[in-house]
């Protein structure tokens, strides 16, 4: 049998464990203040007193939108971000809340510096701007669709041929590089061929610059064909899975084709995916076909510019936790379709 404590040994360590926790309550030192004085008066130094004077031209460039869309983003996300106020303290408001994020978006700046824009301690906004992002892409990420059916798929490739001269296309795919600081004990594993650390972000944009599929969190080190192969919109390509439309005639040709997605030479050549020929020794023939596809390609290119443009967060690397990044970059491609249509 297991050996027992007796009542008196009982006594004993209870006795030793109470007095060690009453010293421990008297080592701890007591807070010379509760909250420092910026935060005290955050009412004075928020950021909807800036707004208030910005009604103006000034707005757009403050929070890279205007105030009807800032309003209905703000009715849309307020039942997930709005905190009740304590005893002890007021609680920040939902308008506050969006109004950090978007400017922690807008300018990249660190939690740190948008501490002095906000009144608000960088403890904190590591707190609330994951969590707004999170209730932002929960209202908006609709607006990141793939087309279902065939007429969809069309108009896509009918938008394609007046814009951008070129038949048959459904997409334009590409790959970018998100920098990111070094993970902890990550070694290599993110870092590219760029000589930076960060992920990828694999989009597939209509002729509007919209990003109608993203795949975002693999690490810098893979090459875009290798991503691609990942995931479940090349699964679905491979399987005829996507309903994309029947092989049907080129405009003004007699010849038969099939809808593609355009792609650079990182990609492979497949019957749906079509990339331009090798440079070396091509034909004046080849070298048309290839400033065509350019200016079908270009697009997604051109998609990830207006997306840094928009969101400076993407032109620094982002110094926050990974698991916070993927969550940064789906709230960004689910805004840039947004403002686009709306903005």
């Amino acid at each position: 049998m297991a050996p027992t404590l007796s009542k008196i040994q009982k006594i004993v360590i209870g006795v030793a464990i109470s007095s060690t926790v009453v010293d421990t309550r008297k080592r701890r030192k007591k807070r010379s203040l509760w909250a420092e004085e910026i935060y005290k008066q955050r009412k004075r130094f928020t950021p909807l007193t800036m707004i208030k004077v910005l009604r103006s031209k000034h707005f757009r460039t403050y929070l890279r939108m205007n105030e009807e869309c800032f309003s209905q983003l703000l009715s849309m996300v307020r039942p997930f971000i709005q905190k009740q106020n304590t005893i002890l303290r007021e609680a920040v408001s939902a308008e506050e809340r969006l109004i950090a994020t978007f400017r922690f978006l807008s300018s990249g700046c660190s939690y740190t510096d948008l501490m002095f824009n906000t009144a608000i301690s960088p403890q904190l906004l590591s707190q609330i701007i994951p969590e707004t992002c999170i209730a932002i892409y929960k209202c908006l990420k609709d607006y990141i669709k793939m087309p279902s059916t065939t007429e969809e798929w069309i108009e896509v490739s009918s938008d394609f041929e007046s814009k951008w001269n070129f038949n048959h296309c459904v997409g334009a795919i590409d790959g970018k590089h998100i920098a990111i600081k070094k993970p902890p004990d990550s070694g290599s594993l993110f870092y590219n061929y760029k000589k930076f650390f960060s992920v990828i972000l694999l989009a597939v944009v209509n002729a509007n610059y919209e990003f109608i599929y993203i795949h975002v969190g693999t690490n810098g080190c893979v090459s875009d064909s290798s991503v691609l192969q990942k995931t479940k919109f090349y699964e679905k390509l491979m399987e005829d899975g996507l309903n994309l439309p029947s092989p049907s005639t080129l405009t003004n040709s007699k010849i038969t084709a099939p809808y593609v997605f355009v792609g650079d030479s990182a990609f492979a050549l497949d019957k749906n995916i079509m990339k331009p020929f090798p440079l070396k020794n091509i034909a004046h023939d080849k070298r048309i076909f290839n400033y065509r596809l350019s200016r079908a390609r270009r697009v997604v290119e051109n998609a990830f510019g207006i997306l840094s443009s928009r969101f400076r967060i993407f032109r620094r690397a982002i110094s926050i936790d990974i698991d916070n990044v993927n969550t940064i970059v789906l709230v960004s491609c689910a805004l840039h379709n947004y403002l686009s249509r709306n903005n």
